[in-house]
């Protein structure tokens, strides 16, 4: 790296922007006059993301030590301190973003709101940095970052005991700091003349064209003078812009057989300059380029599998790309970032949002596009079989089918519901206006918290949402959840829309004339419940068929016999409960073999010797018979904690 002129060399990973670190270090060090919050801000690929990046290298008690710190600018390196909380919030809800806030800290928080008062209450401040907020949110086109910005950072920056660093798109800024003192709040714009550094940016240039420092030996890189000429040219032309440097140098050093640019006008001075020079620079199309590029610019996730990148491509332009796409490596390689996913394929995703911006700006219809694109990845689905979708079909296909205004349509396929990663899937369905939303697209939304928060798999999901169906009058649905062909570990008899509820209880009433007994339910309400029974003390019971409808017009409360502690030790299976949960164990080995936990706190529950369960939320009763053979580690995303145990 080029030495800076005041005798200190930049910082090796920023390579440049000594004033904003400065600030930055005097927030770090709590110096006088120092903002208790401060706020990056700029255009999209000024160099937010890579200067705080920068920055908590200085602030990573390990990572620091890797650095040449004796050698830089002392200003810029804050004293070794503990490092600051980095809730990330890419690919996060606002929500996720807060919970990972009051996990770091241990707080003992049921509510947001408890979560931002407990950090007021800190003997000590706590020092948060919260970057890359416009990269927020499971699905793109739902507004995240808004909602980061509004339900955590503005709450975060008004509570005294915390120091905030953040990292957002320039209106939500603005935004943020409007709601603070003057003297409690900093906005450092990258793009305004005190930060943005364009030295800088020629010696970035100069670096990545240097083949001392991995660059090909070309006659324009080898070159001392040659190439510092060329750096500061494209510096000049990129203004503000580390991005559009970064491109440039990229389009130069993938096309080596090509000469240097001879005047300004060859070299961009913007993202959309970037990518229509570099396809000229390699006989290509500017618009065949972005074309091509559209399926990423619209991607959801960590980015789009590659086999799909040429279908969707396709799909997009509305007819056969496969020969433009066999060769289009060296003309959309500059913008590409390649990752491995979690099972050993390779996604593509643009290197910078930025680029994905100028993309989806240049559409003639996003809205269009979208729906192309969402028609094609319903086709991938093979036999319509959800089980059997590409991951990113599977997971991603309600975005685009939001932002296509499509996803009503799309949810009333319990497979979907099933199958679907319920991250995403609940973000794109809680975006859409309720009153689009038909019926199973609402029970959808009921449950979605739990299907987040225990991180259900499948088969639990479509327990879950079998039992919702039924509570929500939706039977037709509850059947079409039991074709999908898994193994679920129950099925709902029967939902009962009571309220009131203060006990529930199985018993049987005698069998007429000798005949069998009938087992029932039992349900402790207050008096003048409609269809219930006084007894006598200010209360009530209703009672109903424990497994079908039967009559019980000239049943008395008198009759019902409750199940003896014989009968309940004799059963296979036993019960435990929680707050908002209820377990089912095997007798023999203790095995968990069912659980089922509510989005309301649970009234009572009781089970019967032929492994009929029936539970009470402040919503209803229902009872569900519990089918499930085997240890329940199958169907559970999380185990119980072992200090629960099973019951005695």
């Amino acid at each position: 790296m080029t030495a800076a002129t005041d005798g200190h060399i930049p910082h090796p990973y920023v390579g440049g922007r000594s004033a904003a670190l400065r600030a930055l270090t005097a927030w770090r060090t709590g110096a006088p006059g120092a903002p208790r919050v401060l706020v990056l801000t700029g255009n999209s690929g000024s160099g937010c993301s890579r200067l705080l990046t920068g920055f908590l290298m200085l602030c990573d008690p390990e990572f620091r030590n890797r650095l040449p710190l004796r050698e830089l600018d002392p200003s810029t390196v804050p004293p070794e301190l503990p490092a600051p909380v980095v809730p990330a919030p890419t690919g996060r809800t606002a929500s996720q973003v807060l919970w990972l806030i009051a996990d770091h800290h241990e707080l003992r928080a049921a509510s947001a709101a408890d979560v931002f008062s407990e950090l007021a209450s800190l003997d000590q401040p706590t020092t948060i940095v919260v970057p890359d907020v416009d990269r927020a949110g499971p699905v793109r086109a739902t507004g995240e970052p808004a909602r980061v910005v509004r339900e955590v950072l503005a709450p975060l920056a008004a509570t005294e005991t915390v120091r905030l660093l953040t990292d957002v798109p320039r209106p939500l800024a603005h935004e943020l700091a409007a709601g603070l003192p003057a003297d409690a709040v900093r906005v450092i714009d990258l793009d305004e003349p005190e930060w943005a550094d364009p030295e800088s940016l020629a010696v970035h240039m100069d670096a990545a064209l240097d083949p001392r420092l991995g660059a090909p030996d070309l006659p324009f890189t080898a070159d001392p003078e040659v190439r510092r000429a060329l750096a500061a040219a494209i510096g000049r032309r990129a203004g503000t812009s580390r991005l559009v440097v970064q491109l440039a140098a990229r389009s130069l050093l993938m096309a080596p057989d090509r000469a240097a640019p001879t005047s300004d006008h060859q070299l961009p001075a913007s993202v959309g300059e970037a990518l229509d020079l570099h396809a000229l620079r390699v006989d290509g199309d500017p618009q065949v380029l972005r074309l091509i590029l559209t399926p990423l610019a619209l991607a959801e996730g960590q980015g789009l599998p590659a086999d799909l990148w040429g279908p969707l491509t396709t799909a997009v332009a509305g007819q056969d790309m496969t020969g433009t796409m066999a060769g289009a490596a060296a003309l959309a390689s500059p913008f590409l970032h390649p990752v491995d996913s979690e099972d050993g394929r390779t996604l593509l995703r643009l290197r910078h949002p930025a680029v994905g911006d100028e993309i989806r700006a240049g559409l003639p219809s996003v809205r269009t596009t979208q729906a192309r694109i969402a028609a094609a990845l319903l086709e991938a689905v093979p036999d319509q079989d959800w089980s059997k979708a590409d991951p990113y079909v599977r997971d991603y296909v309600a975005g685009h089918a939001y932002e296509a205004g499509l996803l009503p349509q799309l949810l009333t396929d319990p497979g979907l519901f099933v199958y679907a990663d319920p991250v995403p899937l609940r973000a794109a369905v809680e975006a859409v206006p309720r009153d689009a939303l038909g019926a199973p697209a609402h029970t959808y939304l009921r449950i979605a918290s739990l299907l987040t928060r225990t991180q259900a798999p499948p088969p639990l999901r479509a327990a879950l949402l079998e039992t919702a169906f039924v509570e929500d009058g939706l039977p037709e649905y509850a059947a079409a959840v039991h074709r999908l062909g898994l193994d679920l570990p129950w099925r709902t008899l029967w939902s009962l829309p009571l309220t009131g509820m203060s006990a529930v209880t199985i018993g049987t009433l005698p069998g007429v004339g000798g005949g069998a007994p009938t087992p029932v339910a039992a349900f402790a309400v207050p008096e003048g419940t409609a269809g219930a029974h006084p007894v006598g003390d200010g209360s009530a019971l209703v009672v109903h068929g424990l497994v079908q409808p039967v009559d019980l017009a000239g049943a008395s409360p008198e009759q019902i016999l409750r199940l003896s502690e014989e009968e309940r030790l004799a059963a296979p299976l036993m019960l435990s409960r929680g707050a908002d949960y209820v377990r089912v164990w095997d007798r023999n080995d203790e095995a968990l073999v069912a659980e089922l936990v509510s989005e309301t706190p649970y009234i009572g529950s009781d089970l019967s010797p032929d492994s009929v369960l029936l539970v009470a939320t402040e919503r209803g009763a229902r009872a569900l018979r519990i089918t499930a053979a085997g240890s329940g580690d199958s169907l559970m995303a999380r185990v119980p904690d072992p200090s629960e145990g099973a019951p005695a």
